[in-house]
């Protein structure tokens, strides 16, 4: 069934706004979508799939679309990639000889940065750590669309329960390798319509992301933080673990941000759950609980190059420069939230970035400068966790091995005061009361 001649027009103009890269894409869809109500689920899908394509494979397109690639050659080789070709009506004979010559291309012959899609600074980086061969496997994956992972709610169902539930709806969902909460589909279905959504039996959130929840090891009747919240996701996981017990405080910079969180708090069943907005992270909301905390997780704010599945922009948008400035604030943040945290007690540092700078570098670097702190080999850790994945020191989630988002984990362990520490500290809370 071919798509309404019109929708390559709507293509093209929320492509020409998005491609100007001044804000998310996703954000830039929405926007539009709302703007234009009268466009149906299908054609929505359509130009949606068409603008990501686009933004997986601009690189290509540009360089075969012919001389002064105009935006209307982009929407037409990227609605074609999206739904196929023969999808599409009211083409030129231009356009229609355009598409036959992009589909006789090997794109395996092309040089190697060609086939990658990525900015050449981005490229360069990557091949710096992965090595070439490694870096076009990644990247393939990274050029592809990212499938639909739920997390189930423990607090309301279990995972055959919802997993026989999605097949009358019918949802074919599998269970994911790692996280023993996991289900992943490879459809786009409207699960907000779903009772189990509804109810708060499960809950949109990639494997990845569910296992660095898990990652923090947060126990029945604990204090934990949730240092940069966001919407909560993670959050919503750690809550779970904890069986609603002990106070889990969400933290995050963006009172937007925690406005998302209490819907999907209001559906979880949680009690256990405390949302605070913090100006930065020597906040005296923080300070308060400083050397009180039992697990902190530092989920900080990064480049997102190990999302690129799902927002293929960030490669576009991202600067160089850019990384510069958040590795900066990473060090920050984890310096601040690391104050939280009692005698014996664990920090989780994770990112889901795949540059050793915002990873690694910045772990080492709080290391050398926090002598109370060691790392927790993750081998250890997965282990406690009964997780089934292997790795050295740090969790290095990567799309194209473990068919996650890209993530990156340290566990960081604040080492037993010595009986005079504790006295001191003693001291200076019973001072401060």
């Amino acid at each position: 069934m071919r798509l309404p001649p019109a929708i390559l027009g709507n293509a093209e103009e929320v492509l020409r706004e998005i491609l100007r890269f001044t804000s998310p894409a996703d954000v830039t869809l929405s926007r539009y979508f709302k703007d234009h109500p009268r466009l149906g689920g299908r054609e929505r899908g359509a130009i949606a799939e068409c603008v990501y394509a686009v933004l997986r494979h601009k690189s290509f397109f540009t360089d075969f679309a012919g001389t002064g690639a105009s935006m209307r050659r982009l929407t037409v080789l990227g609605m074609a990639e999206a739904i196929g070709a023969d999808s599409l009506g009211g083409l030129t004979e231009d356009e229609t000889a355009l598409l036959a010559r992009i589909k006789d291309i090997d794109r395996s012959l092309l040089p190697p940065k060609k086939q990658a899609n990525l900015p050449d600074w981005l490229y360069d980086k990557f091949v710096a750590q992965y090595g070439e061969e490694e870096t076009l496997a990644l990247a393939a994956v990274l050029n592809t669309p990212a499938p639909l992972d739920l997390r189930v709610n423990s607090l309301k169902s279990d995972r055959d329960k919802v997993i026989a539930e999605l097949a009358t709806a019918p949802i074919a969902a599998e269970p994911t390798p790692y996280s023993a909460l996991g289900l992943r589909i490879w459809k786009k279905p409207a699960l907000q319509n779903l009772p189990l959504f509804k109810e708060g039996a499960i809950e949109v959130q990639d494997e990845g992301s569910q296992v660095l929840a898990q990652l923090l090891g947060a126990r029945r009747g604990e204090m934990v933080v949730d240092f940069c919240a966001g919407a909560g996701g993670k959050t919503l996981a750690i809550g779970a673990i904890m069986r609603s017990t002990g106070r889990l405080y969400a933290f995050d910079v963006s009172e937007k941000r925690l406005t998302k969180l209490k819907p999907r708090l209001a559906r979880s069943g949680l009690s256990n759950v405390h949302p605070v907005v913090i100006a930065h992270e020597r906040d005296a909301k923080v300070k308060r609980l400083a050397g009180k905390i039992d697990r902190v997780l530092v989920d900080a704010p990064c480049s997102g190059m190990g999302t690129l599945r799902r927002n293929p922009d960030v490669k576009w948008r991202q600067q160089p420069e850019g990384i510069a400035e958040l590795t900066e604030k990473q060090a920050s943040i984890l310096d601040g939230a690391a104050r939280l945290v009692k005698f014996g007690g664990r920090l989780v540092y994770a990112t889901c970035s795949l540059l050793d700078e915002e990873n690694e570098g910045i772990v080492q670097g709080f290391l050398a400068s926090h002598p109370d702190f060691e790392l927790v080999p993750m081998h250890k850790v997965l282990a406690e966790q009964r997780i089934p994945l292997e790795m050295g020191d740090y969790l290095k989630m990567l799309p194209h091995k473990h068919g996650t988002d890209g993530f990156f984990a340290a566990v960081l362990e604040r080492k037993a005061a010595p009986a005079k520490a504790v006295a001191d500290e003693s001291d200076e809370d019973a001072a401060s009361e």
